[in-house]
């Protein structure tokens, strides 16, 4: 019945009593009707319909006013209603009404200034599955302090839970039941160590995601049984490809390599090679090692923590691409001619013996020409004819539209204790762009043969932004007095790279192509093809790296399954149809938890590193303007709050229709992407949060 009324209700835009949905789907009786109205509380509670307050009845998605979906709220205290078929929707700290990062809430749809915005009305579900905090002795008893500030909420421990627990120790907490408002009863389930052990404030936000660097005795027992060398009998039906020159290129600490690559010459054309390492020879489906990889779906890259996929005699053995030993691989060799086309390829399982391990920094002072390093002088001539094809792909990419937003990422460098010491900018030169774009010409043609095929098969997808999102941009460049050109009434990728080429001499432009990225939607993983707008690309996949992602691993199982086995049956494809959107959603979702992770990880520990730095003055721009104050970003990346309480010379108040920050008496004025010079005041790695204030308005001696 409940697949009826949401049918019967798809075009009906006005909400409903039950007895008008009642005569809609034609029912007479009082048993239809009954059972009409449990279906209905049925469908509100899993959050498909709303009921209004006088009982009445519309779906979520008819009801432009009124919005459902997850909450998530962000370190700067404002958040985003999580949608599945539309843009989120900004929700502001002050219309939270009570709501905590994770409920699943109603929110209702607000403009203010140039944006929609969103105000929570009801909280629907409240998630606790993993909370994560410390041990604290409040009056002689040991009681639980929680170290998300995200989720303000009071947890009572049950006692005999605490008996192995120590004042300082960081514990994962199980909630048994809510107790009152925001008040409950919860058990510890396991101790993660003491919170000054080293990595244990990485791990305490890695379990908070549920991301668990614990394999279960299923797991381990079936390790037992994984080789550590390549056996002869594994060799079979494989291409031999230990005569060729294949090499890895990686950061100088990477233990988990995915990819290796070759290059030849074909007369004017290029034959590249991209060989990924074969880890569904390994991780089989239907065994503990399948099952718990699919539960992970991801590795997590937190600071200089791997929380990986797979254990270590895979992901660091057996699998990886190590030099100097054979490896399983799946092959995608390419020839291109001189403009980048694609002329031929050829997908199959092969084997080899990588001839380097490479990283970035030597192979970057290669294709910089300067003097080679030890090792790398019968490997120049290779490098130079990949970067001159890597040039070739790439102005190829760009020619369609590809969208590069230039946005920066911090490099946490930690001591040996594991405290933060440095933050840098992460850098991509010549090497880290190559590799790139070999990689995603692999993804590119793997994706167009199944596709081509009519199959099956698990995308990377990207849909392109609503015009709403597009909309309010222009808007936001034109308050900070900027025209755009560019015609923005239809949006393709070469529309998103040509409004980033009318900004990018702006000085505001890193706070503009940050907002431009910001309205684009997030890319997920879907058993439809819908192509990929960043990439301007048609059809694209993840092929390259089934050691750190679970979606690669599906690939290279269909692949086999395809094209190496020929099933192709009814019965294979009728099962593939519906498990394929399981794990799209999935992987989706666990990705993003690792994203949530990785960006809790960099906000704690850049606040430890400021923590010493009280007193000390840096030059940034303003990012972000809010209610309570602006957010102030440092050239290293780092972001400070600055209080408007503290600042001074006049009474400020936040103006959403200019975004911006104007004094009440002077009009003195704070625009997003103003510089300033700040001053450090506080900073707490426990509540990850850093602390500023102005000392100098750099806009006033550099005027626009």
């Amino acid at each position: 019945m409940k697949e009826n009324i949401i049918e019967a209700l798809k075009d009906v835009h006005k909400a409903l009593e039950p007895i008008e949905i009642s005569n809609l789907l034609n029912y007479k009786t009082t048993e239809e009707y009954s059972e009409l109205c449990d279906a209905l509380d049925s469908l509100v509670k899993e959050n498909k319909i709303y009921k209004t307050k006088k009982d009445k009845y519309i779906l979520f998605e008819n009801c432009p006013g009124i919005k459902c979906g997850k909450l998530a709220i962000n370190k700067k205290g404002f958040g985003f209603l999580i949608l599945d078929k539309e843009d989120d929707l900004y929700v502001d700290a002050h219309n939270l009404n009570g709501a905590i990062d994770g409920d699943i809430v109603i929110c209702e749809v607000i403009i203010r200034g140039v944006k929609k915005e969103g105000r929570v009305i009801k909280i629907l579900k409240r998630d606790l599955k993993n909370v994560v905090g410390e041990i604290v002795i409040v009056d002689n008893k040991k009681a639980f302090k929680n170290d998300d500030v995200k989720k303000d909420i009071e947890v009572i421990l049950t006692e005999d839970s605490t008996y192995n627990c120590v004042e300082g120790h960081k514990v994962l907490v199980k909630i048994i039941k809510e107790l009152s408002k925001r008040k409950y009863l919860g058990q510890v389930i396991t101790i993660l160590g003491h919170k000054d052990d080293p990595k244990i404030d990485i791990l305490s936000i890695a379990y908070k995601h549920e991301i668990y660097d614990k394999y279960i005795d299923e797991v381990l027992k079936e390790l037992e049984n994984i080789p550590e060398e390549v056996t002869s009998n594994d060799l079979l039906d494989r291409v031999d490809l230990t005569n060729k020159t294949i090499f890895t290129i990686d950061g100088k600490d990477t233990k988990d390599i995915d990819d290796a690559i070759s290059i030849e010459k074909k007369g004017n054309n290029y034959v590249l090679g991209v060989h990924i390492a074969d880890v569904s020879h390994y991780v089989k489906e239907n065994t503990a090692l399948g099952d718990d990889a699919y539960n992970r779906a991801t590795s997590s890259y937190l600071a200089d923590t791997v929380i990986p996929m797979l254990p270590h005699k895979l992901s660091n053995g057996i699998c990886s691409l190590n030099e100097g030993v054979l490896r399983l691989t799946m092959s995608c060799v390419m020839e291109f001619d001189i403009t980048g086309k694609l002329i031929t390829y050829d997908i199959f399982r092969s084997y080899i013996k990588s001839d380097k391990k490479m990283n970035y920094d030597d192979v970057n002072t290669i294709l910089h020409h300067k003097p080679t390093p030890d090792g790398y002088q019968k490997y120049v001539n290779d490098l130079l004819l990949m970067n001159e094809l890597a040039h070739i792909l790439r102005k190829k990419k760009n020619e369609r539209g590809y969208i590069n937003f230039g946005t920066s990422e911090a490099k946490i460098i930690q001591d040996e204790t594991g405290k933060a010491i440095d933050i840098v900018k992460r850098q991509q030169d010549e090497g880290e762009k190559l590799i790139e774009d070999f990689m995603v010409a692999a993804n590119e043609c793997v994706a167009m043969h199944i596709y081509n095929m009519g199959l099956p098969f698990i995308y990377r997808v990207h849909d392109k932004p609503s015009p709403d999102k597009i909309d309010e941009f222009v808007t936001l460049v034109h308050l900070m007095g900027y025209k755009l050109r560019t015609n923005t009434k239809e949006i393709t990728p070469k529309t998103m790279q040509l409004m980033l080429e009318e900004l990018e001499d702006k000085p505001e432009y890193p706070i503009l192509s940050t907002l431009l990225l910001r309205s684009m939607k997030k890319a997920i993983y879907s058993k439809e093809n819908i192509g990929h707008f960043g990439l301007a690309s048609n059809m694209y996949t993840h092929f390259t790296s089934p050691i750190r992602r679970f979606p690669d691993l599906t690939v290279h199982r269909l692949l086999k399954k395809y094209l190496f086995e020929k099933d192709m049956s009814m019965t294979t494809i009728a099962s593939l149809e519906s498990s394929l959107v399981e794990i799209a959603e999935h992987c989706s979702e666990k990705e993003q938890a690792s994203v949530e992770a990785e960006r809790d990880v960099d906000d704690m520990k850049m606040a430890e590193y400021m923590e010493d730095k009280i007193g000390q003055e840096y030059d940034g721009f303003i990012n972000t303007i809010t209610n309570f104050g602006m957010f102030v970003q440092l050239d290293n990346l780092i972001e400070g709050l600055v209080h408007v309480k503290s600042l001074k010379g006049d009474y400020f108040t936040y103006v959403p229709e200019l975004l911006s920050m104007v004094g009440k008496s002077t009009k003195k004025t704070y625009r997003l992407g103003d510089k300033v010079r700040v001053r450090c005041i506080a900073a707490s790695k426990i509540n990850s949060q850093i602390d500023f204030e102005i000392v100098e308005d750099l806009n006033d001696r550099n005027p626009k």
